[in-house]
């Protein structure tokens, strides 16, 4: 059976706003640096008031980590769904149309979107390109079974589940019921762990969303070692190869680690001066994923997804433009 599309995903959507910020400025408003942290309406639109006088804004743009992931897939040429739930306001309708400009299909298209209050991110990044989000879920607490799409997902060639779906019940059943569906209909299963914060508060739930195993799992260094509770990575990475079938894990400025079976493949890293870090993980994974469903080893994979979030941290932002996704891919896979 031909596949409709190379990626199927679920994730928070949410619209960001990307500033800069002084690290005196997370200090004074007490907010934990280098992390995602959950705040209430009357939280974000206190920060947003504060951010009006100390903060440079860059772009807004439609988001969440498996929003950015499925965009990136998108613009190397993969076909992509993104399934998740916005309100019917502005926020709601500046993410449908963003995605439907980027040429990803998603469950909000067809109208009929509910009352209330679509979410938002503030993601600021501080001096030493270092991203700290702010979240307020608003609608997208409640996505559930309800927006998933069993056709979308049975003619999907891979799956891809965001870990902050974690943090709420109806976001962490539909994440599970996503993959038994992938499992039941032979789709490869995807999960990343989303954040540090996911891996050290939600352990638990996230045990639960990988269920037997996942096909592929994502992971910064970090994020390895808060789950599996190992002292090194290596003890961490033979942890987590339990879970999965291929684990990626990225590990900064040292590259990042691609395991099959007893292979490990270590993937350089492409210097750069980092400006803003927000968006490299969800970079990475949607270059790698597009890559693995293109015919592309994992080595060849790994190269491209390095090559792709090192270019992300160049500059602010978590996407690149179109263009730059091509030149990439003409440089990496098809020279």
């Amino acid at each position: 059976m031909s596949k409709r599309y190379h990626l199927y995903a679920i994730g928070n959507a949410l619209v960001d706003t990307e500033l800069e910020v002084s690290d005196d400025f997370l200090a004074h408003m007490e907010i934990g640096k280098g992390m995602m942290t959950l705040v209430d309406e009357a939280r974000q639109a206190a920060l947003v008031e504060a951010l009006n006088s100390g903060g440079v804004l860059h772009r807004r743009a439609s988001g969440g980590s498996a929003c950015n992931t499925v965009v990136a897939a998108r613009y190397f040429g993969a076909n992509t769904y993104y399934a998740c739930k916005v309100a019917d306001d502005e926020t709601g309708d500046f993410f449908v149309d963003d995605l439907r400009a980027a040429g990803v299909d998603t469950n909000m298209m067809n109208g009929g979107r509910p009352q209330g209050v679509s979410g938002k991110c503030l993601v600021m990044v501080t001096p030493d390109a270092e991203r700290t989000m702010n979240t307020y879920l608003g609608i997208s607490e409640t996505v559930s079974v309800s927006e998933l799409d069993e056709d979308a997902i049975r003619t999907s060639e891979f799956v891809y589940i965001e870990g902050y779906l974690v943090t709420s019940d109806s976001g962490r059943a539909a994440a599970i019921r996503l993959r038994e569906l992938a499992e039941q209909h032979g789709v490869r299963t995807a999960l990343t762990f989303s954040d540090p914060a996911m891996t050290k508060f939600f352990r638990d739930g996230l045990e639960q969303m990988l269920g037997n195993g996942v096909d592929l799992l994502f992971c910064n260094e970090e994020e390895a070692l808060h789950f599996t509770g190992a002292e090194t990575l290596d003890d961490a990475v033979a942890s987590l190869a339990k879970s999965c079938r291929q684990l990626v894990v990225t590990c900064g400025a040292r590259g990042a680690l691609v395991c099959h079976g007893n292979e490990r493949l270590h993937i350089d890293p492409v210097p750069v001066k980092a400006v803003d870090t927000n968006g490299a993980g969800d970079m990475f994974a949607g270059a790698f994923l597009y890559a693995i469903t293109h015919g592309h080893s994992l080595a060849e994979a790994g190269r491209l997804a390095s090559a792709a979030s090192a270019h992300v941290v160049s500059d602010f932002g978590p996407r690149l433009r179109p263009d730059a996704h091509a030149a990439l891919r003409q440089q990496i896979l098809e020279k």
